[in-house]
């Protein structure tokens, strides 16, 4: 924003700074003046007011209030209502103004001025004009733009003669309504665009651009002036629909203070009277349905200083309040501020210390190390956990991947307003995912390991449930007949686990066409694995389950130094007997020389009946004492043979010595 230097030197009596040194003053308090530079007889000072004051500062009264504020100068005020001379024609015999919406229009204010004189501008004037980068047209319309810049309430002036109706309307635009500005630019116009409107149609774009219609020009002689305050919500959304921006649409767009619009529209009355000559209709007409009060503010001194780290008065507290034009009352160490309605940003006391400690200079406020007791955060078991499991699969050569908890295909839960029809519900496995992952990955890979740890979602009494899972996919050779892939991540299961310290690792029946079984640490199930199609296999676990079986404890067991002897058996059972019978038996059966029982294979099929199925194991045999003999572990065997076949009614189908 522009602004110039003899413009904000009208406000004091005093003389300000030199140019440069009051940029650096500003630029100290919360302003950024990007460029002071020399213009004509001013200068012009480039200032990028922050968002959190543009409310007030963008204009040159906004900018001069908070230099007096700084410098402790007095500010001049002008009551311009009281400089304006009414006549006893009625304002409101002229023009009805109308306001659809409140909401999208808070505040219309306007006045009627007659047997104005249309001219050129007074030097002055267009002086300043010129220095803030705008170019003078006519004394009504500069007036009504140098009222903008320096109260920062964006001003319209309409020719009542050429109002439709005698009647201005504040509506959303109509569909197919089309409008033509006063640079001859066309605009399409639709519901999300707020006009202003005679009975012919839109006569304005509010808060951004006038329309050509009833203009200003050479021929006008009585002007309808408009100050209003709309939603800044609804010019934004104007703007940008109509693809404009505009000095006033940029003031409107950050929101400014209703009662603003009385003060401008005086100023401008005035202006106008005294340079155009016009006569002023009697009375304001003013649509102000809910009118916006000072905010009281209750602010406790002892916190200001305890929040600042200062040693600072009460009475330097009040003086600085008084500085920023807020009325204060003090009762004991309380204060009651009453804030002005131009300061928007000021709602609650933590708002009016950051004010205090502003104006104060936080460059005086010392450095210091803060006085506190360090507590260290709680141990998050869950995230231990889950660097640990990264860090394992991917040292098993695995990639992590990362997918959206929003599938395209039925899950269990559908959100009420998806983004997006390929995103629509919520995903109860982290299988349905890595499966596209595998497939993808596929045709560039021949050996393809992915694992995801995230949430899945489901039901429960119709409250969403979340929960942790861990999954992992592979696919290893398809030129293989024979699938490894379910016993590969057996292994990997097997592999983790221990290395998390979780042992009593199991695997309980098998489901379906497929190999499926679950997953079990004694009594717990954590989940299951399964061969997905024909050299894909995954498994999916419960990861909260996980992070309460693990632990770091370690039970050291020296190896043993002799040598272990193998052997493979297999056993034919019906299909619903489950692996951890036999595994029992054998156990039991085998004794202390019995070292580890590995199920290395499920098969059904070619060669099977189908109520029956084929579990194969490695039985691992080993002494801490001594070395084994065959005979001594081909008669072990033997007595586990029978008591399978005796015991567990099953056959054993094969034996290698």
């Amino acid at each position: 924003m522009k602004i110039s230097y003899n413009w904000l030197q009208s406000f004091f009596n005093k003389k300000l700074p030199v140019p440069e040194k009051l940029a650096d003053l500003l630029t100290f308090h919360s302003f950024e003046v990007e460029e002071v530079k020399e213009n004509n007889d001013d200068w012009i000072l480039d200032i990028d007011v922050l968002p959190n004051r543009s409310h007030d500062c963008l204009s040159h009264k906004g900018i001069a209030r908070e230099i007096s504020v700084l410098l402790k100068y007095p500010f001049k005020l002008i009551d311009y209502g009281k400089k304006i001379k009414e006549s006893k024609e009625l304002a409101s015999k002229v023009v009805k103004i109308e306001v659809e919406d409140k909401k999208m229009c808070s505040r219309y204010t306007s006045r009627v001025v007659v047997d104005v004189k249309i001219d050129s501008s007074p030097k002055w004037i267009q002086d300043r004009l010129i220095t803030c980068g705008l170019k003078p047209i006519s004394n009504v319309v500069d007036i009504a733009n140098y009222v903008m810049l320096e109260t920062g309430q964006p001003m319209h002036a309409f020719d009542a003669d050429k109002i439709a109706g005698n009647k201005i309307v504040v509506r959303k635009a109509k569909k197919g309504e089309k409008m033509v500005s006063l640079d001859n630019e066309k605009y399409d116009l639709d519901e999300n665009v707020l006009v202003i409107a005679d009975e012919k149609g839109p006569v304005c774009i509010a808060g951004i651009k006038g329309g050509i219609n009833p203009g200003i020009d050479g021929q006008t002689k009585r002007i309808v002036l408009e100050a209003a305050n709309f939603n800044l919500r609804v010019i934004r959304q104007g703007s940008k629909k109509i693809n404009l921006r505009t000095d006033a649409s940029w003031r409107f767009e950050n929101g400014l203070d209703p009662n603003l619009t009385q003060e401008a529209i005086d100023m401008c009355t005035y202006l106008i009277q005294k340079i155009a000559k016009g006569k002023v209709l009697k009375g304001l007409i003013d649509i102000y349905q809910d009118k916006r009060e000072a905010k009281k503010i209750n602010l406790d001194t002892f916190k200001v200083r305890s929040l600042l780290g200062i040693n600072i008065s009460d009475k330097d507290i009040i003086d600085i309040l008084k500085r920023l034009n807020f009325k204060v009352k003090k009762t004991k160490n309380k204060l009651q501020v009453t804030v002005p309605t131009i300061r928007l940003d000021l709602s609650i006391p933590e708002d009016l210390i950051e004010e205090i400690g502003r104006i104060y200079g936080f460059e005086k406020i010392p450095s210091q190390l803060p006085n506190a007791f360090l507590i260290p955060s709680k141990k998050r078991e869950d995230l231990i956990y889950q660097n640990k499991i990264k860090d394992i699969l991917t040292n098993l050569g695995f990639s992590e991947v990362y997918n959206y908890s929003l599938l395209s295909n039925k899950e269990s839960i559908k959100l009420a307003n998806p983004v997006s029809q390929e995103q629509k519900y919520l995903r109860s496995s982290l299988m349905t995912l890595l499966i596209k992952n595998i497939k993808d990955n596929k045709r560039y890979f021949e050996r393809v390991r992915l694992f995801e740890i995230g949430k899945v979602f489901y039901l429960d009494k119709r409250q969403v449930i979340e929960k942790k899972k861990l999954a992992c996919i592979i696919s290893l050779d398809e030129k293989k007949k024979e699938s490894q892939e379910f016993y590969h991540l057996k292994g990997v299961i097997d592999s983790l686990l221990n290395k998390i310290g979780i042992s009593d690792i199991w695997y309980d029946d098998t489901l379906g066409k497929n190999r499926k079984a679950e997953i079990k640490v004694g009594n717990d199930l954590l989940g299951y694995i399964e061969e997905i199609e024909s050299n894909i296999a995954g498994f999916e676990i419960d990861f909260e389950k996980i992070v309460q079986l693990a632990t770091e404890e370690r039970v050291y067991a020296a190896p043993s130094k002799y040598p272990a002897m193998v052997r493979d058996i297999s056993v034919l059972v019906d299909h619903g007997t489950k692996v951890v019978e036999v595994l029992n038996l054998i156990n039991r059966v085998g004794g202390f020389l019995v070292r580890d029982i590995d199920l290395f294979d499920i098969y059904k099929g070619e060669n099977i009946p189908d109520s029956k199925k084929n579990l194969a194991f490695h039985i691992v045999f080993q002494s801490d004492e001594r070395t084994l003999v065959d005979s001594e572990v081909n008669q072990l065997r033997d007595i586990i043979i029978t008591a399978l076949e005796k015991e567990g009614g099953w056959e054993v189908r094969k034996q290698n010595a």
